[in-house]
């Protein structure tokens, strides 16, 4: 099956998604979803269930086709293409479930990347022990990955994703069955992603840890951006605080 060709908007960077629609059997999920990334920070994407804010986090990453509507990377149109070709174009994605091959030991899971993302042997090792040692690591290389902490694992997913040199990373439920320990490891690796200058874009359900970690965040509710804004604004928001968040809700 031949693939989307690839065109190219010329002065855009950033991932811009532009009037995102998606319908299944007449019911339309998400209508119009309009957001922003760019390099170095942290945007969240929540919403009530409902909301369309995973079927619109899934056409971003690549795991659904829009009906309408337009992915950017920069400059880049990446609306229908696969996920592969979107990692090629600095797209990282983390899923909510556990993406490490199991069998495997940690070292093994991030030269599985690595081996295809760098082509000199020399830089390969190089590279695995940059990222043993950035992420903490290096005491686990021989581990199997079926012994890993909940902390442990995302350190080594999101280890896995930078070798492949993404500049920006989806993260798929990033707080979702962690203990509160690896909550804080979890917050500390989003901040540090940042200062790396990746963009990150987080959806998940818990809605107090990751305001207090993002820039901007859009609302969705009923298939549409509701706002966006600080998490500040955010919460200060009448229709958010009546529809998503409840009065007594607080951050910081």
């Amino acid at each position: 099956m031949a693939q989307p060709a690839l065109t190219v908007t010329e002065g855009q960077s950033g991932l811009r998604v532009s009037h995102l629609r998606k319908s299944y059997r007449k019911r339309v999920v998400i209508r119009d979803v309009t957001m922003t990334l760019d390099r170095g920070e942290v945007v969240a994407l929540l919403g009530p269930n409902g909301s369309g804010k995973t079927t619109s986090f899934y056409a971003i990453a690549g795991l659904v086709n829009p009906d309408a509507g337009q992915v950017l990377i920069d400059g880049r149109d990446a609306t229908y293409l696969p996920m592969y070709r979107r990692a090629r174009l600095g797209i990282g994605y983390l899923p909510q479930e556990m993406s490490i091959f199991r069998g495997l030991s940690v070292e093994d899971n991030i030269s599985a990347v690595l081996d295809i993302a760098e082509k000199d042997p020399h830089r390969r090792r190089e590279r695995l022990e940059e990222l043993l040692g950035e992420f903490s690591i290096e005491h686990l290389r021989r581990a199997p990955a079926l012994a890993l902490s909940g902390g442990e694992r995302r350190r080594v997913e999101i280890a896995r994703c930078l070798a492949a040199d993404p500049k920006y990373l989806l993260l798929d439920e990033p707080f979702a069955g962690v203990d509160p320990i690896s909550v804080g490891d979890i917050r500390h690796l989003v901040a540090d992603l940042k200062t790396r200058g990746i963009g990150v874009l987080i959806t998940d359900h818990n809605v107090r840890e990751t305001l207090e970690i993002v820039d901007r965040a859009y609302i969705l509710h009923d298939g549409h951006v509701l706002m966006s804004g600080t998490p500040e604004e955010v919460v200060r928001n009448e229709n958010v605080r009546r529809v998503y968040l409840g009065d007594s809700f607080r951050i910081g």
